[in-house]
């Protein structure tokens, strides 16, 4: 076996689980900017051409229509419109009493909260692995140091070198842990300003549906 892995393989359940830890750690998050990678970047292309092209159409189920095919993710925004026109023939409910205007604002608001929690996928757990992989792999590290000089009890005689490399295989944890939280801080940084970019632009879609809609039935 590799002298690099060798620790490992004669660690305990704890060093290993460390490890195992770390692996779905690291695991995860790039799943998460993967998928978040492809996802944001698709959807800064299609915002403004979606976003043209529902202004273009004749009307509204049109435009749904077109929507549906350019910019699927803004559908909520639309279906809120439809579903305030809706309650406006429910008179007999008190979502239906509220003014035309009123009730748009409603739904866009529960629309946009939609929307952004699909935007925001996968930010947690990014925060939470950048956060906690440091402190897992330093774990992981003072374990193995106090693996290593439990070892060593009862040895007359301790070199530096039978000291330094157990220390020096467990400070591998602590690298580790460094590994797999930078590129999850990283990550978590660039993916919020672009989801604070589309929020800006899902607020502006949002505050023209309404000036457009508030007063139509």
């Amino acid at each position: 076996m590799d002298a690099r892995w060798q620790w490992l393989a004669q660690g305990d359940a704890v060093t290993r689980g460390t490890a195992a830890l770390l692996l779905a750690m690291s695991v995860a998050s790039w799943v998460v900017i993967l998928v978040q990678l492809v996802g944001l970047v698709r959807r800064r292309r299609q915002a403004p051409q979606a976003m043209g092209a529902f202004w273009q159409a004749a009307d509204l189920p049109f435009a749904r229509v077109l929507l549906e095919k350019q910019g699927p993710w803004l559908l909520p925004l639309v279906q809120a419109v439809q579903a305030a026109r809706t309650e406006a023939s429910a008179e007999a409910t008190l979502a239906g009493q509220s003014a035309q205007e009123d009730r748009l604002m409603r739904h866009l608001r529960v629309a946009l909260q939609q929307v952004g929690a699909r935007l925001q996928w996968g930010q947690t757990m990014l925060a939470s692995i950048s956060a906690l992989a440091p402190f897992v792999g330093l774990l992981g590290t003072v374990w193995g140091i106090h693996h290593a000089l439990a070892a060593l009890t009862g040895v007359q005689q301790v070199s530096l070198d039978q000291l330094a490399g157990p220390v020096g295989e467990a400070l591998v944890m602590t690298a580790a842990g460094l590994a797999v939280a930078i590129p999850a801080a990283l990550a978590y940084n660039l993916f919020g300003r672009s989801i604070a970019l589309l929020d800006e632009a899902l607020d502006g879609f949002a505050h023209d549906l309404h000036a457009h809609f508030a007063g139509r039935r």
